[in-house]
C-alpha cells in the first residue's frame, strides 16, 4: 500500500522538477455537465472555492490524458465514474501540481478487495509465501490498485477517517524522490522540519501501540514510517479534527502539502 523519516506554497516551483514533453497536447475540454454531475457525487467538493476548483479540472483533465484507467475482474466504469475516480486522485495534488503525476501510467480498478502474493526470505535462508487482501496498493514504479468498493464507501461515509484514494497517492507523491520513506520531494528547510515532526510523532504512536493503548489514530500507521505519512493524509481529508487534536504538527505541514482540509 503506501511508504517516511522525513500558508500556501505551491511545491511544484519550488522542490523537484522533471522533464514533461514540450509539445504535449493540450487535455481534452471536460464537458462542464458531465464534471457537474461527478462533482456532486463527491463530498470533498461541496464548497471548494473557484481557485482550487479550476486547479483540480486541470488536472483532472490532465490524469484523463495521461493516466489509463482500466476495470478488472468484469467491473464496468462509466465516464462519471471514471472522472470521479481522476477528481479523487487529483485532490492530493492541488497544491503540489501536475509533477504528482510524474513516474506512472495506469490506474487498476477492482471490484472489491484483491489478493496478492508475497514471499520474503529470513535470515536463515527460509523463503516465506503468504497472501495478504488488500483495498488498495501503490507500486513504486508502476500503477495505483484501488478497490472500487471502497473508493464507493468512502464517498459515501467521507468523515471517518478512511481514504483509500488518498493513502495511495501519498505512496506516490512519497516515491517521487526515489525513495519511499514517507517524505514527499520538499524544499531543503523544510524536508527537515517535516523529518523531525513525523519521526516524533511516529515513534509516540509506536509506543502507545506497543503498549497495548489506544492509539488516537489508526493502529496501522505504526506499521511503518511510510505508511504513517499515508494514514495520516488519509485522516488529513477524511477526520482533519482528530489529527489536529492528536498531531497538531503532523497536521499543519499536511496543510501546507495538499491545502485547508476540504471536510472541516
Amino acid at each position: 500500500m503506501a511508504q517516511l523519516p522525513a500558508g500556501h506554497v505551491p511545491l511544484s516551483a519550488q522542490a523537484v522538477r522533471w522533464p514533461w514533453p514540450r509539445r504535449k497536447a493540450a487535455a481534452p475540454e471536460i464537458d462542464p455537465s458531465r464534471w457537474r454531475q461527478a462533482a456532486a457525487g463527491l463530498p470533498w467538493l461541496r464548497g471548494m472555492d473557484a481557485g482550487r476548483d479550476a486547479r483540480l479540472h486541470a488536472l483532472a483533465a490532465e490524469f484523463l490524458q495521461r493516466i489509463a484507467i482500466t476495470p478488472l475482474h468484469g467491473l464496468a466504469l462509466n465516464e462519471v465514474q471514471r472522472l470521479r475516480l481522476a477528481m479523487l486522485c487529483c485532490l492530493p495534488l492541488l497544491e503540489f501540481g501536475r509533477e504528482g503525476l510524474h513516474g506512472w501510467s495506469q490506474l487498476l480498478v477492482y471490484p472489491d478487495a484483491f489478493r496478492v502474493q508475497r514471499s520474503h526470505q529470513d535470515a536463515h535462508g527460509v523463503l516465506h509465501e503468504w497472501d495478504d487482501e488488500l483495498i488498495g496498493e501503490a507500486w513504486e514504479r508502476g500503477p495505483v490498485i484501488l478497490s472500487w468498493a471502497d473508493v464507493r464507501a468512502d464517498i459515501a461515509t467521507p468523515s471517518e477517517g478512511y481514504c483509500v484514494v488518498a493513502h495511495e497517492i501519498a505512496h506516490k507523491l512519497d516515491a517521487l524522490d526515489g525513495a519511499m520513506d514517507g517524505t514527499p520531494p520538499l524544499p531543503r528547510e523544510w524536508q527537515r522540519q517535516w523529518a523531525a515532526d513525523f519521526q516524533r510523532a511516529y515513534d509516540a504512536l509506536c509506543l502507545e501501540v506497543d503498549a497495548g493503548r489506544d492509539a488516537a489514530i489508526d493502529a496501522y500507521a505504526a506499521e511503518s514510517p511510510e505508511e504513517f505519512f499515508a494514514v495520516c493524509s488519509e485522516y488529513h481529508f477524511s477526520d482533519a479534527k482528530t489529527l489536529r487534536r492528536a498531531m497538531p504538527e503532523v497536521a499543519a505541514h499536511l496543510q501546507r502539502l495538499y491545502g485547508a482540509p476540504l471536510l472541516g
